[in-house]
């Protein structure tokens, strides 16, 4: 068992300057908020334990470690992914907002380029957010995934083709106003209106996990799409509240029933139409929907 060194302020300092990315990593790794936190902890943990007065890069130490921890932690987790009834979607969050280059990166945190993720393998998926996302060398993502860097450069590739045969780009600028539209059309029960704001071929995923009911598969197209969110629309919920958010930096909703949050929504708008519907209802996902979370 290592004993943790007792760090002056300077060391600590370091470490919380570089939390918000470390979040965001393990974050992008994961897909879900606990685990992300638990991966930094542990990075924390570490780094108590570590003469930061000899790491010629702290910075580049910090995000080996964190990103060696959530490859661990991700591979472990497959089987109960694999299990899970439906389809998994990682957990919604609000982020706090931060400066243009954070803001910048908060396109790689949309639902639709999470999702996209789970094509990778878990070194696939650690070796593209490190060279695309959080443009690190190749020559420290080698060391980082324990692969030459010829080889990393392969994956990179590999896992960039992959992405583009999941149909669409990793990253979706987004429009506020469509997805008002369609909300308002949909909630007014006019569907002819909802059909002009969706696209033809939209997608909408929903997850429930085991505790709440949810489409057990993808609704693909927008007749099937607006016909769900019509019927939804009409039934009686109790006293439900709809909170426009920005949902991992797309524009989404919030929705409350009796003071409990019911469902969080994301919608992904391309060429001014949705284009994707991202619904969270698994009550264990919507945790981080009050407070915006500090992470890039």
């Amino acid at each position: 068992m290592t004993t943790p060194r007792r760090h002056d302020g300077g060391a600590i300092d370091i470490f919380e300057r570089q939390r918000p990315q470390l979040l965001g990593l393990a974050y992008r790794m994961l897909g879900i908020v606990a685990d992300a936190e638990d991966v930094v902890q542990e990075a924390w943990l570490r780094w108590q334990a570590t003469d930061a007065t000899t790491l010629n890069r702290p910075a580049a130490w910090l995000t080996t470690v964190t990103t060696r921890l959530a490859l661990d932690r991700l591979r472990t987790s497959r089987r109960r992914r694999e299990e899970y009834p439906g389809p998994w979607l990682p957990e919604p969050v609000v982020v706090a907002p931060g400066p243009e280059e954070v803001a910048e990166m908060s396109e790689s945190l949309t639902l639709g380029f999470l999702t996209l993720l789970d094509r990778l393998r878990p070194v696939e998926r650690a070796v593209f957010l490190l060279v695309e996302v959080f443009e690190v060398p190749f020559t420290e993502v080698a060391a980082t995934v324990n692969k030459s860097e010829v080889a990393c450069r392969q994956i990179a590739s590999r896992a960039r083709h992959r992405l583009r045969e999941g149909g669409g780009r990793p990253a979706i600028r987004t429009e506020r106003r469509v997805v008002d539209e369609l909300v308002m059309a949909v909630a007014q029960g006019d569907v002819t209106a909802a059909l002009a704001r969706i696209a033809p071929d939209a997608v909408l995923v929903s997850d429930g996990g085991p505790k709440r009911r949810a489409a057990r598969r993808p609704v693909v197209g927008a007749d099937r799409i607006v016909r769900l969110l019509t019927n939804l629309a009409r039934r009686s919920y109790g006293e439900a509240q709809v909170v426009p958010s920005s949902i991992n930096g797309d524009p989404g909703f919030v929705v409350s029933v009796d003071g409990a949050v019911d469902f969080a929504a994301a919608f992904e708008v391309e060429d001014e139409r949705v284009a994707a519907i991202w619904l969270v209802r698994n009550p264990d996902k919507l945790e981080h929907l009050v407070e915006p979370l500090a992470l890039t």
